[in-house]
């Protein structure tokens, strides 16, 4: 690894890191915000998977979560939200919501996207094993969360992945990537036509056959432009309903799909997960 920034912040590092990939063929960038804990003893860990068009840096600067991570003794993990470099595919029509800063959580199976698009392995495997083995966190107590896109990833891989993961959440997620046109373009380019390939990276359908539940927190914001089209929240709470799957989905009266919704919010899910990290 190479360190590429570090600076002090409610009194723990918040650094960034570069290395290469197996999993994905080329370098990759990840922010770890180490919590003054962290000096003395291993610390929960809390990985945070962002949106479209983001990178491992939207959440670190935008958020404000390092002071409710410090109160709480928990390293947060920041990825990048997909592959990047020379040779690694976009969209050929470079549109933001897919291919660069797209890669939907999800190990692509589709040429020319399978070359690198395996962020699902990533962030699963890879790259907690490279967190384990030079950073002081106990990777017996993780937990997951993430925006958007990314919440959408933090649904799927905590319902794919229930022992890895002590609890799971989200903001404004992508609940059901089958209904909605982002999660139809992404999955049909990176898994092909075949539906039945989609089901595991659908939140809904997955606590449909879930036969384990992790405590579950999803924030929305009422005021959100993509809430009807993409998001579809709704969606959610009937398959938790129908399923009987105990969870937590809150609507915010007047918030948008933005950053400020997050950071609004921020410091009760991670509170949320210390209480489930304990």
């Amino acid at each position: 690894m190479e360190q590429l920034a570090s600076n002090k912040i409610h009194d723990g590092q918040q650094q960034q890191f570069k290395h290469t990939s197996a999993v994905l063929n080329c370098e990759m960038v990840f922010s770890i915000f180490l919590p003054p804990q962290a000096a003395a003893n291993k610390v929960p860990v809390l990985y945070w998977l962002s949106g479209l068009t983001c990178t491992d840096q939207n959440f670190v600067t935008k958020a404000g979560a390092q002071r409710y991570a410090a109160e709480h003794g928990i390293a947060i993990v920041c990825p990048d939200t997909s592959p990047r470099g020379d040779g690694v595919a976009d969209d050929p029509e470079c549109a933001w919501d897919f291919g660069l800063g797209a890669g939907f959580y999800v190990n692509a199976t589709q040429a020319p996207w399978a070359a690198h698009y395996r962020m699902y392995d990533y962030v699963t495997k890879e790259l907690p094993e490279l967190i384990s083995q030079n950073f002081a966190v106990d990777s017996s107590k993780t937990a997951i969360s993430g925006h958007s896109m990314g919440g959408h990833g933090a649904l799927t891989l905590a319902l794919n992945n229930p022992k890895q993961y002590k609890s799971v959440s989200a903001f404004s997620p992508i609940v059901s990537p089958l209904n909605c046109p982002w999660g139809i373009k992404a999955l049909s380019n990176y898994l092909g036509t075949d539906k039945s390939m989609w089901l595991a990276h659908d939140s809904c359908e997955l606590i449909k056959t879930a036969n384990t539940h992790i405590p579950m927190l999803v924030d929305q914001g009422s005021a959100d432009d993509f809430l009807e089209e993409q998001l579809k929240t709704e969606l959610l709470i009937q398959a938790g309903e129908a399923s009987a799957y105990p969870m937590t989905v809150r609507y915010q009266d007047g918030y948008d799909h933005s950053y400020y919704f997050v950071s609004s919010f921020i410091g009760e899910h991670i509170a949320f997960h210390a209480n489930n990290l304990k």
